[in-house]
């Protein structure tokens, strides 16, 4: 609480020393001007120098967002502990930027570190392949051990890498909860741009579920504890973490697991803060991964909070089953054969058979449905259809409770046609599509 308090301390700072600029923004404004005031409001220091450096504030972006059905005007503040909005989305990694982001965000968030090339590279044995972790769609993970003996997870972004992919990940500076993952630090040297992570000695979701040999291991108290936990994390970041962030890359890949199975949420590359609950918002740049994006996102690149709600319930799917999504594009299909098979064994009263074979009998059968019930409401093709957040914790909390609804019946599969999309690139397992059509 604490932690909150100072956060929100630091938020009503801010906006107090952009009083002066935002009153001289106004029609007749130019930009040069609005400029030279925003470098009059603030400045920064950099460790270790005996001089004060001024960086520019950045001036409020007024973003157009529709609340259902209607229009509104919200200030979205450009911040590093709230990720770049808008042409950001797309602007390539800059030094002097990135460093200004990082000495703003060390500024606000103390917790967070700067750690030199040098100690990467030797805690990482010069990045070399024995310390490799894995790849994402624009950097790679790497196992570092710090002389202190403490085990860190470092990501090391690539060329491809924007400018809003690594200022979002720098929110994850004031996000401490414990379902999310813990941002420790930062490092930038020459062309390297590394952020640094508490280390997760169970891995990610993905090499459990889906794995013959490790699935067996984790039997289903410790799947109910990681989608509980799961649940828990996203309320925390859709409500009480007072900026309604909108993860938008939901997937067992980004759900790592600490030593006791506590699912942490992890890669917030992808990530948006609304302006409220309800707000939704539009993007002609929609990068996710198929199988857990929602339909009205992959088609028309609308996302809100109910984009992660969709994830979330392939995830419970998947998490229930061993098995993976899979999206029939070119039949028209919008939630995958996961979703469709559930809801028939769900409605039959068969969801014996969804179960992940590799638990054989060690599962309580109404904990299994009551979870199949809720992953399929929150699964549904229709955002209005699905429950929020806080309704699942709510749902999943009380065996008592009955659920509201039920959920509705999949679309059935078209025999043929192209879809809305054009997929324009593929890296690992993350598609970019560009919206053609809406």
């Amino acid at each position: 609480m604490g932690n909150e308090l100072r956060a929100a301390q630091h938020e009503i700072d801010m906006f107090i020393r952009l009083i002066p600029l935002i009153a001289l923004v106004d029609n007749s404004t130019n930009t040069h001007r609005v400029q030279e005031a925003a470098e009059q409001v603030d400045g920064i220091f950099i460790e270790g120098s005996n001089h004060r450096v001024r960086f520019a504030a950045r001036v409020l972006d007024i973003t157009e967002i529709r609340v259902q059905g209607a229009r509104k005007l919200c200030n979205v503040r450009e911040h590093p502990s709230l990720g770049i909005v808008g042409t950001q989305e797309q602007k390539t990694l800059d030094n002097k930027e990135l460093v200004k982001l990082c000495m703003l965000t060390l500024e606000n968030y103390p917790g967070f570190t700067e750690f030199s090339y040098f100690q990467i590279m030797d805690a990482t044995d010069k990045f070399s392949e024995k310390r490799y972790l894995g790849s994402g769609g624009f950097a790679t993970a790497y196992k570092g051990q710090l002389p202190q003996g403490f085990v860190v997870g470092i990501k090391r972004f690539d060329h491809r890498a924007t400018l809003s992919d690594f200022s979002n990940e720098l929110q994850l500076a004031r996000l401490q909860y414990t379902n999310i993952i813990r941002l420790l630090g930062w490092c930038i040297h020459g062309k390297e741009r590394i952020l640094i992570y508490k280390f997760m000695q169970n891995g990610s979701l993905d090499c459990h579920i889906f794995d013959r040999i490790k699935g067996p291991l984790l039997d289903w108290s410790k799947r109910l504890k990681i989608i509980k936990g799961l649940v828990e994390g996203l309320v925390y970041l859709h409500k009480h973490s007072m900026l309604h962030i909108v993860h938008r890359d939901l997937k067992p890949n980004n759900i790592l697991l600490e030593y006791d199975m506590t699912p942490k949420i992890s890669d917030f590359g992808s990530a948006k803060t609304l302006c409220s609950d309800i707000t939704e918002e539009h993007t002609s740049r929609v990068v996710a991964t198929s199988g857990y994006i929602a339909p009205e996102y992959a088609s028309r690149g609308v996302y809100s909070l109910k984009t992660d709600v969709f994830s979330f319930g392939i995830l419970v799917l998947e998490t229930i089953s061993g098995r993976k999504n899979t999206v029939l594009d070119k039949r028209g299909d919008t939630v995958g054969d996961l979703v469709r098979d559930a809801w028939h064994m769900w409605k039959d009263q068969r969801l014996r058979e969804l179960v992940d074979p590799s638990l054989g009998n060690g599962y309580d059968i109404a904990e299994i449905t009551r979870c199949a019930q809720v992953a399929l409401l929150c699964s549904q093709e229709d955002p209005a259809d699905r429950p929020t957040m806080t309704d699942i914790a709510a749902m999943l909390s009380s065996e008592s409770m009955r659920l509201p609804v039920e959920p509705k019946r999949p679309y059935v599969l078209s025999e043929g046609g192209a879809g809305e999309v054009t997929y324009i690139n593929q890296s690992s397992r993350t598609i970019d599509i560009t919206i053609t059509s809406s």
